[in-house]
């Protein structure tokens, strides 16, 4: 007996294995049949999801935990059996400011960039004209991977720099209608915004954080315990998606696929670029390379790592200027579901880690690492800061940030 589940999600790349896994049949195979929703912002998207107009939905995982923890509205429980991709994000400047803090004629290092963005920021605060940017969401990984990146370089968010919300498929049109000096946003939009000659890259996420948690399979709590099943039969045929994804023989047809109007309505061209790892991050300039840009598959990439929910946390904690608190730190733990994950992946030989939690940012070299079921290795996971999260000494680690 077929599973109807209906999954919200926005028109953006990492949107991409829930409309894969029913374009391909993935979904069908497994015995789940999807409706897919799309929605213009993340607020919309969890209002369709905590009032039940929605089974799951693709979401940014700082927002399920938010959820969770009743930041800004009541509290309902979510959980996050399933990741659906880590980094993806880049920020984007105006063409005059990208300007004066890239290096010419490529990428920068975070370091290299934050030093230069620094004196102007600071100078434009004491002018009383502060550098403002946009992110999607208050609780969004764009909004902490931004401001972990300012604060390392010792730029004060919201002191030096102002902050907004800006829904993603609007980013690019902030930026060229000068709202925005600057944005934190997924792909196509930064592309859009280069593409429109609004902005110029500077930056992905994937160099703040290397294996940056980005965006998630979130359901109620109280769905997933009543369709357990069914959610189980939708991680396999998710799992078969990503391995499409991830093979450049099938780079093409998916840029098509998700580029159609039901989807994310844009061009199949700038889809392609970032599933390939390739951006042109100013008009008229060479297509870059950015190092798993993208990351939907291999190396458990997937998988719900109850370490990666713990440093949200201390993201939530840090920028809402809230005191650490024990249980809403076991709470916000507790919204990954490793567990489901295993239970539905065991038996199939996908590769399984042995933990469920890691020292995040410890690898700078390729390790093989213990596993439950099948041989799995992890490449480095650095923060661009030498900063190391050690899910045993959360206090401590709160404690050391900037």
């Amino acid at each position: 007996m077929s599973t109807e589940l209906t999954i919200g999600f926005l028109p953006l790349v990492d949107a991409c294995l829930p409309i894969l896994a029913h374009e391909h049949g993935f979904a069908e195979e497994a015995g789940v049949s999807l409706r897919l929703v799309k929605d213009m912002s993340w607020a919309t998207v969890l209002d369709r999801l905590l009032y039940g107009h929605s089974d799951a939905a693709h979401l940014v995982a700082p927002l399920a935990i938010a959820a969770t923890l009743g930041r800004g509205r009541p509290a309902q429980p979510l959980s996050v059996p399933f990741v659906l991709g880590l980094n993806g994000n880049a920020i984007t400047l105006r063409p005059e400011l990208a300007r004066q803090v890239r290096p010419e004629g490529g990428m920068g290092t975070p370091a290299e960039v934050g030093a230069a963005l620094k004196t102007i920021a600071q100078e434009r605060s004491k002018a009383g004209r502060p550098l403002t940017f946009g992110v999607v969401h208050r609780y969004s990984s764009h909004n902490y991977m931004l401001r972990y990146w300012l604060a390392a370089c010792g730029i004060r968010p919201d002191h030096d720099v102002d902050i907004s919300t800006v829904p993603p498929p609007f980013c690019a049109d902030a930026l060229k209608q000068g709202e925005v000096d600057g944005i934190c946003v997924g792909e196509p939009w930064n592309s859009v915004a280069v593409e429109q000659g609004a902005g110029e890259i500077v930056l992905s996420t994937a160099q703040i954080w290397r294996r940056g948690v980005e965006k998630v399979l979130a359901l109620r709590e109280s769905v997933l315990e009543e369709k357990r099943e069914g959610v189980e039969r939708l991680i396999r045929a998710l799992c078969k998606a990503g391995g499409h994804f991830v093979d450049p023989a099938n780079w093409e047809r998916n840029a098509e696929i998700l580029a159609r109007p039901e989807y994310l309505d844009g061009s199949a061209e700038l889809i392609r670029r970032a599933i390939s790892d390739q951006l042109l991050i100013a008009q008229e300039g060479p297509l870059v390379h950015y190092p798993d840009f993208m990351f939907q598959h291999r190396e458990a990439a997937n998988f719900p790592w109850v370490s990666q929910a713990e440093w949200l946390y201390t993201q939530m904690v840090r920028w809402d200027g809230t005191p650490f608190d024990a249980e809403e730190c076991r709470k916000a733990a507790r919204v990954f579901r490793p567990d489901v994950y295993r239970s539905a992946l065991l038996g199939t030989g996908a590769p399984l880690p042995g933990a469920s939690s890691k020292v995040e940012g410890s690898l700078a070299s390729t390790t093989v690492v213990g596993t439950q079921q099948g041989s799995m290795t992890l490449e480095k996971n650095i923060f661009f800061d030498g900063m190391v999260f050690d899910p045993n000494d959360i206090e401590g680690y709160i404690s050391r940030l900037p």
